[in-house]
């Protein structure tokens, strides 16, 4: 053989190698800073744990997590309880596009929202962020000697659901991928069953309020910084067709308005306080537009998911157009809340991935 082929080998080999080692490095140091410490399961007077979210997250003694399994069939418990993985592309939450909570199936903890869930094209459902941080426990992973893993588990009952690697989109640039057989899917709009809910937490609660005022980056962008709020996500209400893209909105006659879903914690942040806070980032008074953006789809609109909420924001309407804060009389819609479409994967966070100023003034300063 040529000594020089036989070079151009070696060099290949030896950074092959070379490659390897350094891949094998990276993913070993992201599995050391992503490690959990989670308390035993089995401890006598366990420590009463609740989330930002209002959920009991109190680890399950070994006991009542062997008799929540018991109830599982047997991939669900295959998967759950002995580390297991199902098969690439047979998973059957994969493909499910519809919007609601992704719970654990042995204790009903939500862990993941439709909100953040993506196609990685990896076979398995994938996420980029979690329900709740709290919600979901991490831990290396070494069963596979030459590729350190990051485990992820449920943080109440310890049930296996999959990994997290640092290859998913922004803003968190990870992505969770997760077996469908340690899920339970709720549709939006029916209830958990009951073992779900956080009124098992001593009543903790949270709710969702709607809001468009004009271009949806600067509008979740704030609102996200709220104490008190747990999520914010930007998307279209209130139009005629299922499922559109931001160009639908843009271009065609959808009737779509750009809105933010906001879930938050009533005991932290009333849903007033979120009204002050909406008319202090918009021009309530500009119709079908809002500085620079016009178009129906920049509309100013609360949706109201409550005779509550609605009686709330029409009081709050009132009394600004009566305090002679606006030289021209607010433009609002107060309309019940139809559908919410999250916007597509750029969108969401958009201010924190690029940096971009918006119209929207800071209604926390």
């Amino acid at each position: 053989m040529n000594t020089k082929v036989v070079g151009l080998f070696m060099l290949g080999v030896m950074l092959a190698v070379a490659f390897l080692a350094f891949a094998k490095v990276h993913e070993a140091h992201y599995a050391a800073t992503q490690v959990s410490s989670q308390p035993e399961t089995d401890q006598e007077n366990p420590v009463q744990r609740k989330s930002k979210s209002g959920y009991d997250i109190t680890r399950l003694s070994k006991a009542q997590v062997a008799e929540l399994a018991s109830t599982l069939d047997e991939e669900a418990y295959r998967v759950t309880q002995k580390a297991g993985t199902e098969p690439a592309f047979c998973g059957t939450l994969l493909d499910n596009k519809k919007e609601g909570v992704y719970s654990c199936v042995v204790c009903g903890l939500p862990l993941f929202s439709s909100d953040h869930k993506f196609d990685s094209g990896s076979g398995w459902p994938s996420f980029y962020r979690e329900f709740d941080p709290e919600h979901v426990a991490r831990h290396a992973d070494n069963s596979i000697a030459f590729m350190p893993r990051v485990e992820i588990d449920c943080a109440r009952c310890g049930a296996h659901l999959g990994h997290v690697f640092d290859d998913g989109p922004k803003p968190t640039g990870e992505r969770h991928c997760l077996n469908s057989a340690s899920l339970v899917f709720t549709e939006k709009g029916d209830d958990l069953p009951e073992q779900h809910t956080a009124a098992n937490t001593e009543g903790a609660q949270t709710e969702t309020a709607y809001f468009a005022g004009g271009c949806f980056w600067g509008v979740e962008h704030y609102f996200q910084k709220g104490e008190g709020v747990i999520d914010a996500v930007s998307g279209y209400m209130q139009g005629t067709k299922d499922d559109p893209t931001y160009k639908e909105v843009c271009y065609k006659d959808t009737g779509h308005a750009e809105t933010v879903k906001v879930v938050f914690d009533p005991s932290k942040i009333s849903y007033e306080e979120l009204l002050r806070a909406f008319f202090v980032m918009h021009d309530p008074t500009q119709l079908n537009r809002q500085g620079p953006d016009i178009g129906d789809q920049y509309r100013s609109g609360i949706y109201f998911t409550s005779d509550e909420q609605r009686e709330k924001a029409e009081a709050y309407i009132k009394e600004l157009n009566a305090s002679g804060q606006y030289k021209k009389p607010i433009v609002t819609e107060v309309e019940r809340a139809e559908t919410f479409w999250p916007a597509e994967d750029y969108h969401q966070d958009y201010i924190v991935k690029t940096g971009r100023a918006c119209h929207v003034t800071n209604p926390w300063e």
